[in-house]
């Protein structure tokens, strides 16, 4: 098992990032933690409200506000803070705003990618052009890269690639470029791609928070086409655990899958959320079934994605801890207790009009 002093965590203030960073506090006491953060809109300080109040005095944890593609600052920080370990999710990652503005997403997700490889690269190599004990690039990832499924099979490790938007694309880019960089430089990666999360702190551009937002607001539920798209979800605190795992234990130059082993379609989890807001908000049973809107569908909308996590399970002992509907009543009961955090950043300018969005 690896070990670690000094991790950098790309885009620790957005939804998986905050939940990664107090994994990894809370469970190992040594390690300190600077989080590299552009704080765009999907970034949120509040997020790691606790972790500022727990660790930031003794030194744990520092925040950074700044931009993965400026090499100049990632040079500084690989130089100061002497990093072992990089934990890369700051992305752009919704598919819609891609669709939208691809430009952006080329920049942030392969551009950004290449900017921290080679201040990792640079800053790990010693006069003998080896890697420094005990590194690691970890690049989080996710399954859009690998396409879209029928009604039947599992995505694994070995999918090909087929992405099918400029988000899923620019992500597959930064996979290959991961991997090119541990080929064609020995330097020490792993990557992970993870099905849709779901939990406490996720911009409410995405599916799960917008329904229960829009559901305590009484204003319409927009689905897309029927509804009848498929999505295996994961509860993000099971995903930080993995991550967690993955990067003290994972093999280098592999990958991981990490899935929910939960397969529901975009109606059914919604007419689902319908059941568990009205019941805590005490309205009759079904009450809000009538704000389902049907809205013409997303242009090249996968149908479904589900993952085969048995290579996590098998070689690292991984398995998701939380049942989906342990973990939807937990997402469900967190939004509307935290009223407050979630009318703030909803509030927040979005480039694009939000409908509904499934990915992690």
């Amino acid at each position: 098992m690896r070990s670690f002093s000094n991790i950098l965590v790309t885009g620790g203030a957005g939804f998986i990032g905050s939940h990664v960073i107090r994994q990894i506090l809370n469970h190992h006491p040594i390690v300190k933690v600077v989080n590299l953060d552009l704080l765009t809109y999907a970034g949120n300080l509040e997020n790691l409200a606790d972790i500022e109040l727990n660790f930031q005095s003794s030194g744990r944890y520092t925040f950074v506000k700044g931009d993965i593609c400026n090499k100049r600052l990632l040079k500084e920080l690989f130089s100061t803070y002497q990093f072992d370990a990089v934990i890369h999710l700051a992305a752009e990652s919704h598919v819609d705003r891609s669709i939208e503005n691809p430009q952006a997403f080329l920049e942030t997700n392969i551009l950004g990618t290449a900017a921290l490889l080679d201040a990792a690269k640079h800053s790990w190599l010693d006069d003998d052009s080896n890697y420094t004990k005990d590194k690691m690039f970890y690049h989080i990832s996710t399954d859009e890269v690998y396409g879209s499924l029928g009604n039947e099979g599992l995505f694994s490790e070995e999918t090909s690639y087929d992405p099918r938007s400029p988000y899923s694309a620019s992500k597959a880019s930064s996979d290959h470029l991961v991997r090119a960089y541990c080929h064609t430089y020995r330097l020490p990666v792993v990557i992970s791609n993870c099905s849709n999360n779901y939990g406490a702190n996720q911009f409410p551009e995405k599916l799960i928070p917008l329904m229960i937002k829009n559901i305590k607001d009484n204003i319409p539920l927009p689905i897309y086409g029927e509804g009848l798209n498929i999505r295996d979800w994961l509860f993000v605190e099971d995903h930080a655990k993995a991550i967690d795992l993955i990067l003290h234990k994972g093999e280098v130059g592999d990958t991981y899958n990490i899935g929910g082993l939960n397969e529901w379609t975009n109606i059914d989890l919604v007419k689902h959320l319908i059941k568990l807001t009205d019941k805590k908000l005490n309205r009759p049973q079904g009450t809000s079934n009538s704000l389902i809107q049907f809205v013409t569908d997303r242009a090249g909308h996968d149908k479904r994605y589900a993952i085969d996590a048995s290579k996590i399970e098998n070689k690292l002992g991984w398995t998701p801890s939380v049942k989906f509907e342990e973990g939807l009543d937990k997402t469900v009961e967190w939004y509307l207790q935290n009223t407050k955090w979630l009318d703030n950043i909803a509030s927040r300018k979005l480039s694009v009009d939000v409908s509904i969005n499934e990915e992690c």
